[in-house]
């Protein structure tokens, strides 16, 4: 029998930060402000506009000028989240190797729909992709575990046959409330204050060229 090995997208498939992070300081310049420091943002990238509008403007959901800010920032986002955006280093030999090996992948992501197609197609995944799950193809999000039981389901294989990975605690969080288990990509946008060893994933990896030796001990035993 074969497996599936699910990924987070942001941080742990694809460096998206830096698109993320002009679309912050585009806010900032919008409104008078110099750019903040790339590194300032990058380890909240993986929150989306909630985290990097509240580091970016110090702005939080009900503030009176979130919402339009929010909607502005996902618009220049979409604008141009494919300008730096690219694979981490070995991702490309990695998704080929598990292909090689018999084995399926996909993605589940909380980013939603019209703002993950355009990327994952410019890095050119979907064609091997098993599944892709979004953050508004299910009813809920990560951490909850539907996402991840719904992308098993769809590409055919029962949660104990699946293991995730991915660079937030969430993701962590919602592959054990499915059954799965799950590597912390540690070279991802974790922050400073992040202690990963508290998450309890089964493994974790330091770099990108690291999954492959974190994943495989997960497998199920018969592939092993």
């Amino acid at each position: 029998m074969s497996a599936l090995i699910l990924f987070d997208f942001d941080g742990t498939l694809a460096d998206t930060a830096p698109d993320l992070a002009a679309a912050a300081n585009r806010q900032r310049t919008r409104k008078g402000l110099e750019p903040m420091a790339y590194e300032a943002l990058r380890p909240v990238a993986s929150q989306g506009a909630r985290g990097l509008l509240r580091v970016a403007l110090g702005l939080r959901p009900g503030d009176p000028d979130y919402e339009p800010t929010r909607l502005q920032f996902l618009e220049d986002y979409a604008a141009g989240s494919t300008v730096h955006s690219k694979l981490f280093p070995g991702i490309e030999a990695l998704l080929s190797d598990i292909r090689r090996r018999g084995l399926s992948w996909g993605i589940v992501t909380n980013k939603v729909t019209y703002l993950t197609l355009p990327i994952v197609e410019y890095l050119d995944l979907t064609r091997e992709s098993a599944v892709l799950v979004c953050g508004d193809t299910t009813a809920h999000s990560k951490p909850h575990p539907l996402p991840l039981q719904h992308a098993a389901r769809e590409a055919g294989f029962s949660v104990e046959r699946c293991v995730y990975v991915g660079d937030d605690l969430r993701d962590i969080q919602a592959a054990h409330a499915a059954g799965m288990p799950a590597v912390a990509a540690a070279y991802g946008y974790v922050g400073e204050d992040d202690n990963i060893t508290t998450w309890e994933a089964e493994t974790c990896a330091h770099s990108s060229t690291e999954l492959w030796s974190a994943i495989e001990p997960l497998l199920p035993s018969d592939l092993r």
